[in-house]
């Protein structure tokens, strides 16, 4: 065969095997696409969150945690557009876990879901929920805030949480085409960026309100327990071309450090999943076709009003305990109010 014939034959091949790869979606560069993902620009998705959870030891148990919806938020909006259900089936420790519930939110209108119930809020209760995160924010705009917050979340680089990367081809999410990625979970990079929105002036004061974030010296105490407690942890991440991140899934197992308590909870099998389907698309967000006021689901409850805005009031100092916020959730998701 001739020099121009091999020469001839060599291009083909490499044209041949350059227009596979590029059909095959597999030539991107892992490092890059996670360097390059991101949770910025999202003004608008559906969601689809699933958490799952098998404990091993005397309080173990399983629980299935489901959260979705869509939501939408304008730049001139006060407050975001959402309709989030949520469900939390299960048996933890010997209790029976079994939630239904939602929350729908259309600019002045707000209603709760409750095992199968729509409730409304009426609008002095309304009003005076939003006056009380204006107080306790000290913003004019309360989406506002709630907004800088997520940008400082989105601005966390995802290539700080994920280790030992690997391509995984092309995939499709809900329409979507998308760059797949695996990985470990980097567990301190993890702890550390906890550590840094902790620290964000925009996020502070959220997180602080929620009555159970670890401060900064406890988190960095707990990042080398935390470490040797992750046995395990599989990160799968999906990008779209626009370099947005259309799903996250996690697989880990954590077995807590041998001490006091450790008979109750060995071991713990994670799986989380978050999707996000027609991203920056619009959303069809509307009110229930029926629903009962919402003092109807205070009666329910067996929940005194001026308790629970009492709770409200007093933020982070009523969130803790059994006569708290937290304790009127437990019981709530335990089936123990009827």
């Amino acid at each position: 065969m001739s020099r121009f014939r091999i020469f001839a034959a060599l291009a083909a091949l490499i044209a041949l095997s350059c227009a596979l790869a590029a059909c095959g979606g597999g030539s991107d560069d892992p490092q890059q696409v996670v360097d390059e993902a991101t949770l910025q620009g999202i003004e608008s998705a559906d969601l689809d969150l699933s958490v799952g959870a098998d404990i091993e030891g005397s309080e173990g148990g399983h629980l299935d945690f489901k959260l979705a919806g869509p939501f939408q938020s304008e730049s001139e909006a006060e407050l975001p557009e959402l309709d989030l259900s949520a469900s939390a089936h299960g048996q933890v420790g010997g209790e029976k876990v079994d939630f239904d519930g939602g929350f729908t939110l259309l600019g002045d209108r707000a209603f709760v879901g409750y095992q199968g119930t729509a409730y409304e809020v009426d609008p002095s209760t309304f009003s005076f929920v939003r006056a009380l995160i204006k107080r306790q924010t000290g913003v004019k705009n309360p989406s506002s805030e709630v907004t800088a917050c997520q940008e400082a979340a989105s601005e966390l680089k995802l290539s700080n949480l994920m280790e030992n990367l690997k391509d995984g081809g092309s995939a499709e999410v809900g329409g979507a085409d998308t760059t797949k990625v695996s990985g470990d979970l980097d567990v301190g990079g993890a702890v550390d960026a906890a550590v840094e929105l902790s620290e964000d002036p925009a996020c502070s004061q959220q997180l602080a309100a929620t009555g159970s974030l670890p401060s900064k010296a406890q988190l960095e105490k707990s990042k080398g327990e935390l470490e040797s407690a992750v046995k395990a942890a599989h990160v799968d991440l999906y990008v779209g071309d626009d370099h947005i991140v259309r799903r996250i899934s996690v697989q880990a197992t954590i077995e807590p450090r041998n001490g006091k308590g450790a008979e109750k909870v060995k071991s713990v099998e994670l799986e989380f999943d978050l999707q996000l389907t027609g991203v920056n698309e619009e959303q069809t967000i509307e009110a229930p076709q029926s629903s009962k006021p919402l003092s109807a689901l205070f009666v329910k409850l067996g929940i005194n009003p001026l308790e629970l805005l009492g709770l409200l009031q007093g933020g982070a100092r009523g969130l803790n305990g059994p006569g708290g916020l937290n304790g009127l959730l437990e019981r709530i998701g335990s089936g123990g109010i009827q």
